[in-house]
């Protein structure tokens, strides 16, 4: 497998901590090599202080510009060409590296991807996707962000493709797929997910019917299919919740001795719901429907969750998902 090419200055956080993330990629994954884009002395510097090992699988790519969370799509397309972000999805491009890691603005990084790769015959916007904890096992959820509006047509297309990713990455023989609305009745929804809806009952995917959003986590459906306003919303809104649920128990096992006691009896179990509702865990969304492999990590993403996003594009890259995706929509077409 080439290089992952890793964007370590864009994001929320220091670029050190991004730095660290896939520093910490690396140990997991002896086999990953990383192409570090961004300000040499600074990943020099971080670098100088690892074990030879390490070293030896990370190169720098040097960048002189970075995009910033506010730079409007357009324009980091005209002004921003040695930026980190531009030139992590340029190695891809160039052959260079299997996969582009970012943490940076989504729609500056959807607008380059788009840019630079462009999208697979059939496919008219890629979609971010990412993995989702369920009660038995993951939901698969797109887009959650690179679109904000999708006509019928391209969610018949995101769903083509969740199906590929949960079949041939995540090895789930007959996806379940479900369009996220309202309500399950027929009637539900509007003139858009309705029309979609028609399109995806005359496919040969599996397609379920409508699904509210807590289907989203009952296990009963493989993938969830929505545009990407609706599913940057409802990711969102996942993480915070987890976020509070994680707070109020810590709040609630220091409130008193006897409940400080509790919470020691209860310690290990609290740390398994902790660790199994962790965005950190699930960070990492990939960009489907291009010619090559862009990860979407989280802007406030630590160096655990930065790690697992590299985690993922490595993932995607060793199970060859662009030409999946490629190979499955072709055989679609023709079919039809």
């Amino acid at each position: 497998m080439l290089p992952i090419a890793i964007d370590v200055m864009s994001g929320d956080n220091e670029p050190r901590e991004y730095v660290a993330g896939a520093l910490r990629a690396l140990a997991d994954d002896p086999e990953l090599r990383a192409l570090l884009v961004g300000d040499p002395q600074l990943i020099q510097g971080e670098l100088a202080t690892q074990p030879e090992d390490l070293r030896a699988r990370a190169t720098t790519t040097a960048a002189s510009q970075v995009v910033t969370m506010e730079e409007k799509p357009r324009e980091a397309i005209r002004r921003k060409k040695d930026s980190s972000m531009r030139l992590a999805v340029d190695l891809v491009y160039e052959g260079r590296a299997s996969a582009a890691v970012s943490a940076g603005n989504t729609g500056a990084l959807t607008a380059i991807a788009h840019f630079v790769l462009k999208t697979l015959p059939g496919v008219e916007r890629a979609a971010i996707i990412s993995a989702i904890p369920a009660a038995h096992g993951l939901t698969h959820m797109l887009d959650l962000g690179a679109n904000t509006k999708a006509t019928p047509e391209q969610l018949q297309q995101f769903a083509a493709m969740g199906a590929i990713v949960a079949r041939d990455v995540y090895g789930l023989a007959n996806p379940r797929i479900g369009l996220l609305n309202i309500g399950e009745e027929e009637m539900k929804g509007h003139e858009g997910v309705q029309a979609a809806h028609a399109l995806l009952t005359g496919t040969g995917l599996n397609y379920v019917g409508f699904v509210e959003g807590d289907d989203i986590f009952s296990g009963d459906v493989d993938v969830v299919v929505t545009d990407g306003f609706t599913g940057n919303v409802a990711l969102k809104t996942m993480e915070g919740v987890a976020g509070l649920i994680v707070d109020r128990l810590r709040q609630e096992f220091q409130a008193s001795l006897l409940d400080r006691l509790a919470g020691l009896v209860a310690g290990p179990v609290l740390r398994r719901t902790a660790a199994g509702i962790d965005p950190r865990r699930y960070n990492g969304a990939c960009m489907v429907g291009l010619t090559g492999i862009v990860v979407k990590s989280h802007g406030r993403a630590d160096r655990v969750a930065f790690a697992r996003a590299i985690g993922t594009a490595a993932l995607a890259a060793r199970r060859g998902l662009t030409a999946h995706i490629a190979q499955a929509l072709h055989a679609q077409g023709a079919a039809s």
